[in-house]
């Protein structure tokens, strides 16, 4: 029946319960578990669930490295919950920012065996929810029947896994002349995923030959650094900059990919701020949260660029992997176009991280 959902619309579906703080459940290979971000849950619903059945916390390794917890997975640390602890514990383990008020959070004890592509699944929508990557898992009998009965999601996933792992789509839903500082020939295009997810936009300068390579940068957002003009990094400075210089030639094309704070979204990127306070790196602080030292999805540009017409582009970065990750997706950069701007007395050693860690050629 076309009315039915398909696996795209479930995945959407999920993830906004999850960011509600509503569980969902995850079926795979003949398993089944309820589940629950801990960043949104209650004191109400864990309860609810410890009565369906012992709880695990499910972390990702770069978590429970920090904790000192043992995993015994790849990417995936699962940890019994102490039948003591409440919401207070789950968030003092799932959020980095008293580590060191309270560095002893232990012992923990690690589950190992048995079916961890569920637990897996659950941090990998709490991270794509833009939450802590950290989420309370129980195993139930019968996932079908009690999302059925309690009106929750239950979602295969074995049947999301390729989703999961791939680009959504993304299709114009429209586009519109927007003249700007940069040039008055400018035009603002408005990309919207088939997921659910972030709307992108590709700012275009002048009229582009679509057979020559094109002046290009993949900018991600940063509403601290481009609209508040946040000393702590580079990005308002880079972001005008390319503009200018797109101006300056007469054409070009600014992807604006929202996927803030090397995707994790704005709130964990406030965390991890808040701990480079507490003397931690940028790539350190995202290690403490459980994230990646970078989330984003740069395939997302090049197949922005590709919908437009451009098969090759001389791309405007310092990020060495963007140049291999384009070239790799289909996109030719026929040259890597510096763009060193907005160093200042507050993110030398941010950038410095970058060149030493992330390999930016600064």
């Amino acid at each position: 029946m076309s009315l039915l959902p398909t696996i795209v619309e479930l995945q959407s579906r999920a993830r906004a319960d999850l960011r509600m703080g509503v569980p969902v459940v995850f079926g795979l290979d003949g398993d089944s578990v309820i589940l629950c971000a801990v960043e949104t849950l209650t004191e109400e619903r864990l309860n609810d669930m410890r009565a369906l059945g012992d709880v695990v916390l499910a972390l990702t390794t770069r978590r429970a490295d920090t904790l000192k917890a043992r995993s015994y997975d790849v990417g995936v640390a699962r940890l019994r919950l102490p039948d003591s602890a409440g919401i207070d514990w789950l968030r003092c383990v799932a959020d980095p920012a008293d580590d060191l008020n309270m560095p002893m959070k232990g012992p923990f004890v690690s589950e190992r065996g048995g079916n961890v592509g569920l637990h897996r699944a659950a941090l990998t929508f709490c991270k794509a929810s833009r939450l802590l990557p950290a989420a309370v898992v129980v195993a139930v009998v019968d996932g079908v029947a009690l999302a059925a009965e309690n009106g929750l999601t239950y979602l295969d996933a074995g049947a999301a896994y390729d989703v999961m792992h791939t680009t959504s789509p993304h299709n114009e839903v429209i586009h519109a002349r927007l003249p700007m500082v940069a040039s008055d020939a400018g035009r603002l295009h408005i990309y919207r995923p088939e997921d659910g997810g972030e709307e992108h936009y590709a700012v275009e300068i002048g009229k582009p030959d679509r057979d020559a390579p094109v002046l290009a940068r993949l900018h991600s957002a940063c509403f601290t650094g481009d609209v508040l003009g946040s000393l702590k990094c580079d990005c308002g400075p880079q972001l005008n900059a390319a503009l200018a210089q797109m101006g300056e030639t007469g054409s070009g094309i600014l992807l604006y990919l929202n996927q803030e704070g090397r995707g994790i979204g704005l709130a964990n990127k406030m965390r991890a701020y808040s701990l480079q306070d507490q003397g931690f790196d940028t790539v350190e602080a995202n290690h403490r949260l459980g994230f990646e030292d970078d989330e984003r999805d740069f395939r997302i540009g090049s197949e922005i660029l590709k919908s437009l017409g451009f098969s090759s582009v001389r791309l405007l970065t310092n990020n060495p992997k963007k140049v291999a990750m384009m070239n790799a997706t289909g996109v030719e950069v026929t040259e890597r176009v510096e763009l060193r701007v907005g160093e200042n007395d507050h993110n030398t050693a941010y950038l410095a991280t970058k060149a030493a860690k992330s390999g930016h050629l600064l």
